[in-house]
């Protein structure tokens, strides 16, 4: 979540990048989805589960959408967990 905010898109594949893009074109005003993405999309995903992953995407753009209507802000259930670097293959010990 943290790499999605500060727009640091390398620590994800090329499938959950073209999701993500898919999220952000269905988030803007307006939301048009470019033929160029559809079918990239096409290329990766049934109908069905297009259909579906749309859906998904939509339903939480409409919650996010409606909690600002209300002003309904964080409950910070989410709390990024504080754990030491992983130290690199040359650094563990045997």
């Amino acid at each position: 979540m943290l790499a999605l905010r500060g727009n640091d898109l390398n620590v994800f594949n090329d499938l959950e990048r073209l999701l993500i893009e898919l999220a952000d074109q269905m988030a803007a005003t307006p939301s048009n989805i470019s033929d160029d993405l559809y079918s990239r999309l096409r290329a990766q995903f049934s109908e069905e589960q297009l259909m579906e992953l749309s859906a998904q995407i939509a339903f939480e753009n409409f919650r996010a959408r409606l909690n600002r209507v209300f002003d309904v802000g964080s409950d910070e259930l989410y709390q990024p967990a504080k754990t030491e670097p992983v130290p690199h293959s040359s650094e563990k010990h045997a």
